[in-house]
């Protein structure tokens, strides 16, 4: 263990312009003790540097201060690898830039913090890839892949990173700066004699398959292996060098790739397969539970159609061109010992396959729900890392998973298997009881019984991403007490102070040290959420983020997380956010919910709920940071924004009670008034605001004759409801409008749903006594309704979410709230579904030739989903280019002072893009924050969806009804 220094100290060492990128807060210092794995360490500081000199003077100044120095990437890392008690390096923030590519050469020079996926696209414009891949890949860094020594399913055919370098430029643990090459020991001629003094020991343990990544890799340095220095050092964690610049091997992308699905009884059977399967030289083969599956089923709905079984092997081929792929596939499907195939040519089932399969360390990060046929409930337990890429020879994987599965069974651990089965690789997230002392006892017996199975059938404890505080202590049982003499010998040549990530593979620290969850305290909830998915605890829904880090991924068809695309910076991430109100609920670092840390953090959340459905591990900030806000200001002033737009529908409500009230007012904010009024209110005075409707929607449809509800209305005389939000009913009821006449030709009976309110803007600001006032008054209106049958149809996305998703969680000993959610449908969805409840003859109406810019709003896309919206628009023939991503605008956010920069920066994602480049489409946007934040920052006026099907065309002026 290294010697421990002060932040004080590094930065006296550093020059004057760079102590600015050392950062000693508690905010960060705590967002950045864990990373994805169960551990929590907090860092003295945190140094960014923003290129290699200043990197270089980082690390020389922590090594002068005796400061322990830890590498980081993304912090993805699922072992406890890129924390550290020192300082943190992170070169993700500014040195992330791939610096060039060699074509001829098949090469690629890259920073240590550059994100695969960055330098997988400019690879592609050659025709190349980086071989190794791991899940993820889309906000991974190749420092942290070099580091673990990462592979991903395609190591199958192209190898871990370790096989994968061409060189490293370094720092050691003294300060010494060299360039470590593949086919060279020099210039670390210490570590020549330390190898060749011990030959038979390295290779009697060493290199004995191609996942064997636990420990050092001393096989990387044998005469046999050519000497590789670049090699060995991958997979040291950052405790023999820091790396400064990479240089890698790329090679051609697949030509025609096809992925086939074999099916078995269970996922033993399915691992007795894979060494036929192997024979084919496929380009990967992965293992897939049934449970896995279903909980993608519990959480996003219905998957590609697979072949019956318990367990399945995908298998991805490739050969010259698509019809040798497919016939390379048959001639595997004809050797299988199965009779269960499915092959996917490249296409949406593929994709979606493969996005299951990469998203495993998020949906196993809950056990499945299961219910029994008496109704009871179990499952839904939190799963965590911590020994969740044991790997064995791929001969011996079907008798590992025996014993290993047994081992679970015995010691009633559960969890979701899946993983690399062509090398032998398995990833499982295990429900470790780890919020109390005999939990944690029962956890390390677990750990340390399974680590003797991985050694008994000759396998590796960690298979690609590296030992960390999680299995360093765990070596002494896979590796002889000569090869543990080496590690330690070897740490000593390049870092004899041990200062680089201390408690890492030499001299470890306990498994059962520094784990996060223990610490936290329970939060039960009381007057806001129920939770009930975690027990009616806040605690345990914050904890509910891994820390896989997806949310940092910026991906086409992902809403999450706007703020962080934005900004760039961590604690605009859900992830970033969670850290902070995890550390809230241990209160050591941070000591409370009202603490300024908590506030900095939730300020720029838009509250989209886009990580409720895009997170794998299934965070709901937006609900989150609601259930905060009500704890922090309970009894304190809050914010003028919160009286004023937390509680916007009472004021547009009294202000449109007479038209003539709403004409003024109108007017007023025509003027100068308008920024007086804004600057008061705290609102920013660059925006405009929203025109009162002169003519509430209640009172048009009495005028045009559509009648109230009744209690006595059947579902079989094709009544529907309308349920008419606050903004239909006062700032813009055109939506609704167009909605009656869509209804009335799809041939139902209109009804109008007495007015009420869902108390959407006092859940968005925490002001939950609120918003349960109007939700009980919402369920007096609507649970008549659902009772009898009748679907109740809402205008704005973000109120009907509120029915379908927090109505049930903030009333749920009401057994009315989980009817009303279940009976309300958007337009979409009532359309689309099959009579008697949809229509029975409704004919779409024409829309061939019509280009739609569709900005689904993000309560849309996260609560109901947004599929049937996009089939309808194509079954009518629009050409649709679908907006990924929030509008920036969401509802309060973009109006409040100190958001409007990141409201616009969210907004040129995609959603202004897109318009400019589509000056002469349709903008459809149902959401009234989407076709405000358009109309004010582009100009562009929006629809809604109805509007769009009550007119038949694109002209955004047209009304449906008059």
């Amino acid at each position: 263990m290294g010697s421990s220094g002060t932040a004080q100290a590094m930065a006296q060492h550093l020059p004057v312009q760079m102590r600015s990128q050392l950062d000693t807060s508690r905010l960060t210092r705590g967002m950045y003790s864990t990373d994805a794995g169960i551990y929590r360490v907090i860092p003295a500081a945190v140094y960014f540097p923003r290129n290699k000199q200043e990197a270089i003077a980082g690390i020389k100044a922590a090594l002068k201060a005796k400061l322990p120095l830890t590498s980081r990437g993304a912090g993805t890392s699922c072992a406890g690898n890129a924390i550290g008690p020192g300082v943190v390096i992170d070169f993700n923030k500014h040195m992330n830039q791939v610096l060039d590519i060699d074509p001829q050469r098949c090469t690629a020079r890259v920073q240590p913090g550059c994100v695969e996926a960055t330098l997988q696209a400019r690879a592609a414009q050659y025709g190349l890839r980086f071989g190794p891949d791991p899940s993820s890949q889309n906000r991974c860094t190749i420092g942290g892949m070099v580091g673990n020594n990462a592979c991903g399913p395609h190591a199958t055919a192209w190898g871990r990173t370790a096989v994968n370098i061409v060189s490293l430029e370094c720092v050691d643990g003294v300060g010494n700066i060299f360039t470590a090459r593949n086919d060279s020991l020099a210039p670390r001629e210490d570590l020549q004699a330390l190898i060749d003094q011990n030959l038979a020991t390295i290779r009697k343990e060493f290199g004995k398959f191609s996942r064997q990544v636990s420990g050092y890799q001393l096989d990387m340095a044998l005469p046999e292996s050519g000497r590789n220095l670049a090699g060995f050092l991958a997979g040291s964690e950052g405790t023999l060098v820091t790396v400064l610049e990479i240089e890698v091997k790329l090679v051609p992308i697949p030509a025609s790739p096809v992925l086939m699905a074999l099916g078995y009884a269970d996922m033993i059977e399915a691992a007795r397969d894979v060494p036929t399967v192997l024979a084919f030289r496929p380009l990967s083969v992965e293992g897939l539970d049934r449970n896995l599956v279903e909980v993608v089923k519990q959480n996003r709905g219905q998957v590609p159609a697979l072949p019956k079984g318990g367990g399945w092997l995908m298998c991805e081929v490739s050969a010259a061109d698509e019809p040798q792929s497919l016939a390379l596939a048959k001639k595997i499907a004809g050797a299988a010992h199965t009779d269960q195939v499915a092959i996917y040519p490249p296409g949406e089932d593929a994709a979606a396959l493969w996005r299951i399969r990469a998203d495993g360390a998020g949906l196993g990060g809950r056990t499945p729900i299961v219910r029994d046929e008496h109704g009871n409930v179990t499952g839904g337990e939190q799963a965590w890392a911590g020994f969740e890429d044991a790997a064995v020879p791929p001969q011996k994987l079907a008798d590992y998973l025996e014993d290993f599965t047994t081992c679970m069974n015995r010691r009633g651990i559960n969890g979701l298997l899946y993983g690399h089965f062509g090398d032998g690789c398995v990833h499982v997230r295990l429900d470790f009881p780890l919020t109390e002392p005999q939990g944690v006892a029962r956890t390390r017996a677990f750990l340390e019984e399974a680590a003797d199975i991985v050694a008994r059938h000759g396998g590796s404890i960690s298979g690609e991403h590296g030992d960390g505080r999680a299995r360093s202590e765990l070596l002494a049982r896979m590796y002889s007490p000569s090869a543990l003499a080496l590690f330690s010998q070897v740490k000593g040549i390049f870092d004899p102070d041990g200062l680089l990530n201390p408690g890492v593979l030499v001299d470890p620290e306990p498994i059962d040290a520094h784990l996060r969850r223990p610490a936290a305290k329970a939060i039960p909830a009381r007057g806001g959420y129920a939770f009930g998915a975690d027990h009616g605890d806040f605690t345990t829904a914050v904890h509910r983020c891994t820390g896989i880090g997806k949310c940092r991924a910026q991906s086409k068809g992902v809403f999450m997380c706007p703020s962080y695309a934005a900004t760039g910076n961590e604690k605009d991430s859900t992830r970033g956010r969670a850290r902070i109100l995890e550390e809230a609920a241990n209160g050591n670092l941070i000591e409370s919910f009202a603490s300024p840390e908590v506030l900095e953090v939730l300020d720029l959340c838009l509250a989209c709920k886009a990580c409720s459905a895009d997170c794998p591990a299934g965070v709901d900030m937006a609900k989150y940071r609601s259930e905060a806000y009500y704890r922090i200001y309970r009894g304190r002033l809050r914010p003028p924004s919160h009286y004023l737009l937390g509680a916007l529908p009472r004021w547009v409500g009294l202000a449109t009670r007479l038209p003539g009230l709403a004409k003024v007012i109108n007017a007023a904010m025509a003027t100068p008034l308008r920024k007086i009024a804004f600057k008061v209110a705290g609102l920013d005075t660059r925006r405009q605001a929203p025109r009162l409707v002169t003519e509430r929607f209640s009172k048009w449809a009495k005028r045009v004759g559509i009648e109230q509800a009744l209690a006595g209305a059947r579902p079989q005389d094709r009544y529907v409801a309308l349920w008419a939000d606050s903004f239909s009913e006062t700032l813009d009821s055109v939506g609704a409008k167009a909605t009656v006449k869509v209804l009335h030709e799809a041939g139902y009976k209109v009804l109008l749903a007495p007015p009420s309110c869902c108390g959407l803007t006092w859940i968005s600001t925490g002001q939950l006594p609120a918003a349960k006032k109007r939700l009980r008054q919402l369920l007096e209106n609507l649970a008549p309704l659902a009772a009898a049958g009748i679907p109740i149809v809402g205008v704005e996305p973000s109120c009907s979410a509120v029915l379908r998703d927090d109505l049930p969680e903030l009333l749920h000993q009401d057994r009315r709230a989980h009817l009303v959610a279940k009976n309300v449908y958007t337009l979409a969805e009532l359309l689309s579904t099959p009579a008697p409840i949809g229509p029975t003859n409704w004919k779409l109406p024409d829309l061939h030739g019509l280009k739609v810019v569709a900005q689904p709003h993000c309560h849309h896309y996260s609560v109901m989903g947004w599929q049937r919206d996009r089939q309808l628009l194509r079954r009518a023939g629009a050409q649709v280019i679908e907006v990924s991503g929030c509008c920036g605008l969401a509802g309060n956010f973009g109006m409040e002072k100190g958001h409007y920069d990141v409201s616009v920066k969210v907004a040129e994602n995609d959603l202004l893009p897109s318009l400019r480049a589509n000056p002469d489409a349709v903008l459809l946007a149902d959401g009234f924050s989407c076709r405000t934040q358009a109309l004010q920052l582009a100009g562009r006026k929006g629809i809604h969806l109805a509007t769009l099907l009550a007119n038949g065309s694109a002209h955004p002026e047209t009304t449906a009804l008059n």
